[in-house]
């Protein structure tokens, strides 16, 4: 397959992940914030504590998800060079873990959402993971005359 059929699946790949990001962001803000408020006053005052910090943690999987895959469709549009989307800050940012066991007391549309978040940070590190693979050096020089060209 060609640079440019790679380009396009990839493309698809990115607005596809995006879409199920943004629905799920919608989902957890929905079932957090309004929802889930009778399921998380009905458990133990331990569990509730736990039930709000799985609520941020959801929540901060979702921001870097969103952030890297803004990054990604930024590099695609020739908004951002691909080799900027290398840069630590652009990288998929670190998710905090989800206890196995704490599960176990959630209700389960919390755990729905919380393991669909885990595996979606899960797929999107797999694809961040992969830019390593695809780096190409380029000469400075080169792009900026490039980028020149395609201006005139």
């Amino acid at each position: 397959m060609g640079k440019q059929g790679t380009a396009q699946i990839h493309r698809k790949l990115i607005d596809s992940l995006y879409v199920e990001a943004m629905l799920l962001a919608d989902e957890a803000r929905g079932y957090f914030d309004e929802l889930g408020r009778d399921e998380r006053e009905s458990l133990e005052a331990l569990n509730r504590v736990a039930f709000s910090c799985e609520s941020l943690k959801v929540t901060t999987r979702l921001m870097h998800i969103i952030a890297w895959l803004l990054t990604q469709r930024a590099v695609d549009a020739g908004e951002i060079q691909p080799g900027d989307a290398l840069m630590p800050s652009r990288r998929l940012g670190d998710a905090p873990e989800t206890e196995e066991a704490l599960l176990d007391a959630m209700p389960p549309n919390a755990v729905g959402i919380i393991t669909t978040s885990i595996d979606l940070y899960r797929r999107v590190a797999r694809l961040d993971e992969t830019l390593d693979e695809n780096v190409v050096i380029e000469s400075p020089a080169r792009s900026m005359m490039d980028r020149l060209a395609a201006a005139f």
